[in-house]
């Protein structure tokens, strides 16, 4: 397979680079807004260059997929994972992986729909894709983009198809671009208009990290500069931060918060609003660390959120 073919059935890019050996790396993000990143933080620059929510998706007779990979990055050590027709059906776990190596899975008999999901928390390069029968790009939903910070970009499962975007999507069968990004919050300059790729529907689930504020300022000229780039007629669904168990004292401070939040998007007509302390329940049994959910507690928001979705006609 050339690297043509490869990116017919690699979903979640906005654009492709390929390095002088042949490998090819992915971005969700714009060249204008990977500037920005790192003109202001190392941090959100080098999360802004993971494979999140990255997948090899297509429809099989095959017995066998394989690729060569590269990590030149890695936040926390997830995981490659392989779904064949919906359930998963190999992990390999980032730790246990040499940086650089080829991956080889045996599949099943018979025509099935194969996933392939990349590190959430590291940066890929992939190359030599091989697919042992004939093959066909997956087919898919609307167009979304995804918005948020760690939870969203998928800290705390420490498993990639784990990932509340991952669960939900496994559900919606969405054509995502996910810009979650470790430790981030609504800051407008990070908007802007992504030529030649248009959403048909955009989820934001910011806040975690800025319940704290003093004013609301931030937040209501995010909407407003997103509302701007993308029009009134593009539906937004704004999603409240989760509970979190490890600031029991500011509790009253993050509702406060998230009722500021309701409060700002109800003057958007196009504005949905689901609020996140119904999606997972409020025990530490449900989270990595009280803060980031685990895996089942992202197996929860997932499935939850698609329900949401679906009940909200959005």
């Amino acid at each position: 397979m050339t690297n043509r073919e490869l990116k017919t059935i690699y979903f979640g890019a906005y654009s492709f680079q390929e390095t002088d050996d042949g490998y090819l790396q992915a971005f969700q993000y714009s060249e204008e807004q990977v500037a920005y990143f790192r003109s202001v933080s190392d941090f959100w620059y080098e999360r802004c260059m993971a494979s999140t929510a990255k997948t090899l998706e297509f429809t099989t007779d095959a017995t066998a997929v394989s690729f060569d990979y590269r990590i030149i990055w890695e936040g926390s050590q997830d995981s490659f994972e392989l779904a064949v027709d919906g359930l998963i059906y190999d992990i390999r776990y980032v730790k246990d992986l040499p940086k650089t190596g080829r991956l080889e899975w045996t599949l099943p008999d018979g025509k099935k729909d194969v996933v392939v999901y990349l590190p959430a928390d590291a940066t890929v390069l992939i190359r030599g894709c091989e697919i042992g029968g004939s093959w066909t790009p997956a087919r898919k939903n609307e167009k979304v983009l995804w918005l948020g910070d760690s939870i969203t970009q998928g800290y705390g499962p420490l498993r990639s198809a784990q990932t509340y975007v991952s669960v939900a999507n496994r559900l919606l069968n969405y054509d995502i671009i996910n810009q979650g990004i470790g430790g981030y919050v609504y800051d407008k300059n990070s908007l802007m208009k992504m030529e030649g790729w248009t959403p048909d529907k955009i989820i934001v689930a910011l806040g975690t990290n800025q319940f704290g504020c003093r004013t609301m300022e931030d937040v209501e000229e995010y909407y407003e500069t997103l509302v701007g780039i993308h029009g009134r007629s593009v539906p937004v669904l704004c999603v409240t931060p989760l509970w979190r168990g490890d600031v029991p004292d500011g509790l009253p401070t993050l509702e406060r918060f998230c009722k500021n939040v309701m409060a700002i998007a109800a003057k958007y007509p196009n504005i949905t609003v689901v609020d996140g302390f119904t999606l997972v329940p409020h025990l530490p049994e449900y989270f990595l660390d009280n803060l980031h959910p685990n895996a089942l507690g992202a197996e929860v928001y997932g499935r939850n959120l698609a329900d949401a979705i679906r009940r909200l006609g959005f």
